[in-house]
């Protein structure tokens, strides 16, 4: 699959619920979303049918998200139906952990290759506070130890950088990398309809996150982990860990984008913020090729995001990043 722009498509991130058991100040209103109804989602076998339609046209890659994807029941079931589907290759999750531990184990037998967790800080109080659900901190980690015992590898850990909140445990999280072999990537938080006001005032880019890490030691840049994304990699000198930075403000990294999103109600996205998206669910529901309509939304694939910090514009009209699977 290749687009307009030359880029070869293999990826697809899937959405399988809006819903999640956090409400994080940088992704959701405190009082939540209107939440989709439950014969609006896309069924686990519709979601196969859909994967397995992909997967000749050239899909390799395909990592499970949400909302928070463990509050739906049966991860593991749909994971072995898409583990099974010939030509994907790299099956993965993203989860903001609390619910892991139960389900680590069932996870990796199903098929899950990798994990990507949310960790916004690594002092209790401040998880509760940025995720503003009380006593979320011990079910996280409890869930990252659940991921290693079970021999989860590589795990990235994502950090979104807020000013005031959080930027000042960069060089914790950075000495993190040293003892045990997680992958931290600091993320620049991305304007949507619920987060203006703390986009705009309380914005950390990565350049000085990488300034103050290199205040502790010489970093290198590695390969990083085996991975799908934007990325840029870097590491101490003998780590078993790394440090990434992923900048969709200050550094535009479209031109490398290798990627599509299937939303939990089955609207195929091209790009994670605009308007651009195609009704798959309704179309496979009434037994018609979706075929020649994930070639056109790979046509009109854009170049590229028009986010503006502070600004809606270019978001498409995105309240949470939970809608379109982040």
């Amino acid at each position: 699959m290749i687009d307009q722009f030359g880029r070869t498509v293999q990826y697809l991130r899937v959405s399988i619920t809006d819903k999640c058991n956090l409400r994080c100040v940088y992704c959701m209103p405190m009082e939540g979303l209107p939440w989709l109804p439950r014969e609006d989602l896309l069924t686990y076998e519709e979601i196969e049918q859909i994967i397995r339609t992909l997967a000749p046209m050239g899909l390799q890659r395909v990592r499970i998200t949400g909302g928070e994807p463990l509050v739906r029941r049966d991860v593991p079931e749909l994971a072995r139906m898409l583990a099974a589907v010939p030509g994907i290759r790299d099956l993965s999750l993203s989860t903001n952990a609390v619910l892991l531990a139960d389900e680590a184990d069932a996870l990796r037998t199903a098929g899950i290759q990798r994990l990507n967790v949310s960790l916004d800080s690594l002092r209790p109080d401040r998880v509760d506070a940025i995720s503003r659900r009380p006593g979320s901190y011990p079910n996280i980690m409890a869930g990252l130890d659940a991921a290693e015992r079970v021999g989860f590898a590589p795990i990235k850990i994502n950090v979104v950088l807020i000013r005031g909140q959080n930027e000042d445990e960069i060089e914790d999280f950075a000495e993190i990398t040293r003892e045990r072999p997680w992958h931290v990537r600091f993320i620049e938080m991305m304007p949507t309809g619920a987060n203006l006001d703390l986009a705009a005032k309380q914005f950390v880019s990565c350049t000085e996150a990488l300034e103050r890490v290199r205040a502790i030691a010489d970093l290198e840049p590695v390969a990083g982990p085996f991975g799908n994304g934007p990325a840029r990699y870097y590491q101490f000198r003998g780590a078993p860990g790394t440090i990434g930075v992923i900048t969709p403000m200050s550094h535009n990294y479209c031109d490398r984008c290798n990627r599509m999103r299937l939303t939990a109600d089955g609207q195929l996205r091209p790009c994670l913020f605009g308007h651009i998206q195609t009704n798959l669910r309704d179309p496979l529901r009434a037994g018609r090729d979706i075929r020649p309509l994930i070639d056109e939304t790979l046509r009109i694939k854009p170049e590229r995001h028009y986010l503006i910090q502070g600004s809606t514009l270019g978001s498409g009209g995105l309240v949470a990043l939970s809608q379109t699977g982040g």
